[in-house]
């Protein structure tokens, strides 16, 4: 056995904090109809431990968890690339072949398991953001931000959509085709009719073959995912990219650069949520202002918001600490802990598992939540004490690279 090549530390933890975030940003999705998972208010106005988790997860979650990871999938996607040439392989075949794979396991994901699927869009996305990795710190910054502002373009257009569907729609003598076509966009924003809501919650609790048949006809696919959050995502991809080329990333900063960031990032970001959610909730989660809350006002404030999440995360590890080993192991099998949520989560909402699904208020969901973060650090550094990967992660690494990969041996001893 040869010595394992130094681990970059930080971005062990960040993707550990990240991969357990998301799990609380999709925990509605998983346990409520979709229409659900943008507002409290879509079955009814909600009771103040309902109303005060939404407003949480709005501040402090939702969008900065999978902004955070796709960071991280783009530095770890550098950091793959620039060891494959140290190691004379080709980058693009080792990169291209990792994410045709990770692409296949998506679709997987997706048809199979659970419909808010990110792998494909991750994929498709990380195939297209090798073209970018030769540039310098300036240029993955300065085309992540235009990938940000297209983002803002297509979102604000599709707000402003909204509020002019809505005025055809509420006109007298509007077509019925416009009325049909305004509530279907109103389904999508919270405001459904009592028919959709009915038939969302039967899916649900429904049979595996049912689910799958459904998601198959209706789930969005991976071209269409692309279309509604491509250019965000490859902005972020960007940014991690340079946040590992700068050392930022990599803690090489000094702290009282961090602080700066951290405090200006997260104290700015929280109390533009904080208004956006109060806006929201002033407008009585209307269907129009539901979008331009989560689209338009939401969306340029999460990478300043993300970095600060960054920032703190690499001044509050502790090496050497209870707790910073663990997040860091949850991190380095982020692939299984992601797919293990989905494996367990289903089984507990759906009709085939325990049938939970919209049988739990929003603020309840949460006790699922910490009980698999709990499992999550609970098992993670354990595994890898044992295994070199994590199962999901040797799969991976196994199909990517045509051979099955040695499993056998700690983690933090071996070479990976």
């Amino acid at each position: 056995m040869t010595p394992a090549p130094a681990r970059i530390a930080t971005l062990d933890v960040i993707r550990g904090v990240a991969v357990m975030g998301i799990l609380a940003a999709n925990i509605a999705a998983f346990g409520l109809p979709e229409f659900a998972y943008m507002t409290p208010a879509s079955m009814g106005w909600p009771s103040t431990p309902d109303l005060i988790a939404w407003v949480t997860t709005f501040i402090v979650i939702d969008g900065k968890m999978r902004g955070l990871f796709s960071f991280l999938f783009g530095a770890s996607m550098m950091l793959v690339i620039d060891r494959a040439r140290a190691r004379d392989e080709d980058p693009a075949t080792v990169h291209l072949w990792r994410m045709a794979w990770l692409f296949v396991f998506g679709i997987a994901h997706l048809y199979l398991l659970w419909w808010g699927d990110i792998l494909t869009q991750y994929a498709l996305v990380g195939a297209f953001a090798f073209m970018f990795v030769r540039l310098p710190v300036r240029w993955l910054i300065g085309i992540g931000l235009a990938c940000i502002a297209v983002q803002m373009v297509e979102l604000t257009t599709l707000v402003a959509y909204a509020f002019d569907l809505h005025a055809s729609a509420h006109k007298a003598g509007a077509a019925p085709r416009v009325v049909a076509n305004w509530q279907r966009l109103a389904d999508q924003f919270g405001q459904p009719s009592p028919a959709v809501i009915a038939r969302d919650l039967a899916i649900g609790r429904g049979g595996w073959r049912d689910l799958v048949a459904w998601r198959w006809t209706h789930a969005a696919g991976p071209i269409t995912s692309l279309t509604v959050n491509g250019p965000e995502t490859l902005g972020f991809m960007l940014f991690g990219m340079a946040g590992l080329r700068s050392g930022f990333l990599t803690g090489q900063w000094t702290r009282r650069r961090y602080r700066v960031i951290a405090v200006a990032g997260i104290g700015i970001g929280w109390l533009c949520y904080a208004a956006i959610a109060a806006f929201a909730i002033a407008h009585r989660f209307d269907a129009r202002y539901v979008a331009l809350s989560w689209l338009a006002l939401a969306a340029p404030l999460r990478p300043p918001t993300i970095m600060g999440y960054a920032a703190a995360i690499i001044l509050l590890a502790r090496p050497g600490g209870w707790l910073t080993p663990r997040f860091s192991a949850a991190g380095r099998m982020a692939f299984s802990n992601y797919l293990g949520t989905t494996l367990i989560c289903t089984t507990v909402f759906y009709g085939y598992g325990l049938g939970l699904y919209g049988g739990l208020s929003r603020a309840q969901l949460y006790l699922i939540v910490v009980a698999v973060w709990l499992l999550m650090l609970a098992w993670s550094k354990p595994w890898l004490d044992r295994f070199r990967y994590g199962p999901l992660e040797w799969l991976w690494r196994s199909f990517a690279r045509f051979a099955w990969q040695p499993m056998r041996g700690s983690a933090f001893t071996v070479n990976r």
